[in-house]
Protein backbone atom coordinates (compact mmCIF):
# COMPACT_ATOMS: atom_id res chain seq x y z
CA UNK A 1 0.00 0.00 0.00
CA UNK A 2 1.26 3.54 -1.10
CA UNK A 3 1.48 6.32 1.33
CA UNK A 4 3.28 9.81 1.86
CA UNK A 5 2.76 11.41 4.71
CA UNK A 6 3.90 14.85 5.03
CA UNK A 7 4.93 16.75 8.40
CA UNK A 8 6.90 20.00 8.81
CA UNK A 9 4.01 22.39 8.37
CA UNK A 10 3.08 25.26 10.73
CA UNK A 11 2.91 29.78 11.18
CA UNK A 12 5.70 31.32 10.17
CA UNK A 13 6.64 35.60 9.51
CA UNK A 14 7.27 36.70 6.26
CA UNK A 15 10.70 35.88 5.36
CA UNK A 16 10.71 33.16 7.72
CA UNK A 17 11.62 29.49 6.20
CA UNK A 18 10.46 26.26 7.04
CA UNK A 19 11.15 22.71 5.79
CA UNK A 20 8.82 20.25 4.83
CA UNK A 21 8.92 16.52 4.98
CA UNK A 22 7.33 13.84 2.84
CA UNK A 23 7.66 9.69 4.01
CA UNK A 24 7.09 7.69 1.49
CA UNK A 25 6.05 4.11 1.74
CA UNK A 26 4.85 1.19 -0.58
CA UNK A 27 7.33 3.38 -3.14
CA UNK A 28 10.77 4.56 -3.87
CA UNK A 29 11.44 7.72 -4.19
CA UNK A 30 13.80 7.17 -6.78
CA UNK A 31 11.47 5.69 -8.94
CA UNK A 32 8.96 8.32 -9.71
CA UNK A 33 9.19 11.51 -10.55
CA UNK A 34 8.16 13.21 -7.05
CA UNK A 35 7.11 16.62 -6.28
CA UNK A 36 5.37 19.36 -3.98
CA UNK A 37 1.62 21.02 -4.95
CA UNK A 38 0.02 23.39 -2.88
CA UNK A 39 -3.75 24.98 -2.85
CA UNK A 40 -6.17 27.99 -1.24
CA UNK A 41 -9.37 26.81 0.11
CA UNK A 42 -11.34 27.36 -3.10
CA UNK A 43 -8.68 27.42 -5.73
CA UNK A 44 -7.11 25.19 -7.97
CA UNK A 45 -4.31 22.82 -7.06
CA UNK A 46 -0.70 23.95 -8.42
CA UNK A 47 2.40 22.57 -8.81
CA UNK A 48 5.22 23.87 -6.84
CA UNK A 49 8.55 21.70 -7.49
CA UNK A 50 9.13 18.67 -9.13
CA UNK A 51 12.49 15.90 -8.74
CA UNK A 52 12.58 13.83 -11.50
CA UNK A 53 14.06 10.23 -11.51
CA UNK A 54 17.97 11.37 -12.36
CA UNK A 55 17.20 14.15 -9.96
CA UNK A 56 16.63 16.91 -12.38
CA UNK A 57 14.63 19.74 -10.69
CA UNK A 58 11.96 21.84 -11.87
CA UNK A 59 10.65 24.83 -9.83
CA UNK A 60 7.05 27.01 -10.80
CA UNK A 61 8.50 30.40 -11.00
CA UNK A 62 6.79 31.92 -8.26
CA UNK A 63 9.16 30.27 -5.75
CA UNK A 64 12.31 29.77 -7.74
CA UNK A 65 15.29 30.87 -6.08
CA UNK A 66 13.52 30.51 -2.65
CA UNK A 67 12.09 26.83 -2.37
CA UNK A 68 14.52 24.02 -2.75
CA UNK A 69 13.51 19.91 -3.28
CA UNK A 70 15.50 17.35 -2.35
CA UNK A 71 15.00 13.71 -1.15
CA UNK A 72 16.66 10.64 0.93
CA UNK A 73 16.67 8.12 -1.15
CA UNK A 74 18.26 5.84 1.68
CA UNK A 75 15.47 6.90 4.15
CA UNK A 76 12.59 7.78 1.10
CA UNK A 77 12.04 11.07 2.16
CA UNK A 78 11.48 13.71 0.30
CA UNK A 79 11.68 17.44 1.04
CA UNK A 80 11.06 21.11 0.52
CA UNK A 81 13.23 23.85 1.33
CA UNK A 82 10.97 26.73 1.59
CA UNK A 83 12.96 30.48 2.35
CA UNK A 84 11.70 33.82 2.27
CA UNK A 85 8.31 32.64 2.46
CA UNK A 86 5.91 35.44 1.69
CA UNK A 87 1.66 35.60 2.76
CA UNK A 88 1.19 34.08 -0.88
CA UNK A 89 3.24 30.96 -0.05
CA UNK A 90 0.66 30.41 2.27
CA UNK A 91 -1.17 27.18 1.40
CA UNK A 92 -1.90 23.59 2.20
CA UNK A 93 0.87 21.82 0.69
CA UNK A 94 0.93 18.22 -0.53
CA UNK A 95 3.30 15.22 -1.29
CA UNK A 96 2.38 13.86 -4.84
CA UNK A 97 4.19 10.78 -6.98
CA UNK A 98 4.20 10.72 -10.80
CA UNK A 99 5.12 8.51 -13.47
CA UNK A 100 6.53 11.14 -15.31
CA UNK A 101 7.41 14.70 -15.32
CA UNK A 102 9.10 16.23 -18.26
CA UNK A 103 9.79 19.41 -18.89
CA UNK A 104 6.96 19.90 -16.14
CA UNK A 105 6.34 21.24 -12.81
CA UNK A 106 2.52 20.62 -12.38
CA UNK A 107 2.48 17.34 -13.49
CA UNK A 108 -0.19 14.33 -13.39
CA UNK A 109 -0.17 12.78 -10.01
CA UNK A 110 -0.76 9.13 -9.49
CA UNK A 111 -0.33 9.11 -5.53
CA UNK A 112 -1.46 11.92 -2.93
CA UNK A 113 -0.26 12.94 0.71
CA UNK A 114 -3.04 14.40 2.78
CA UNK A 115 -1.38 17.81 3.11
CA UNK A 116 0.66 20.26 5.39
CA UNK A 117 -1.02 23.15 6.03
CA UNK A 118 1.72 26.29 5.97
CA UNK A 119 0.69 29.56 6.78
CA UNK A 120 2.81 32.77 6.73
CA UNK A 121 1.76 36.26 8.13
CA UNK A 122 2.90 39.39 7.16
Amino acid sequence: QVQLVESGGGSVQSGGSLRLSCAASGLSVTSYCMGWFRQVSGKEREGVAVIERDGSRIYADSVKGRFTISRDNYKNFLYLGMNSLKPEDTAMYFCAAAYYCGSSYNPQVRYWGQGTQVTVSS
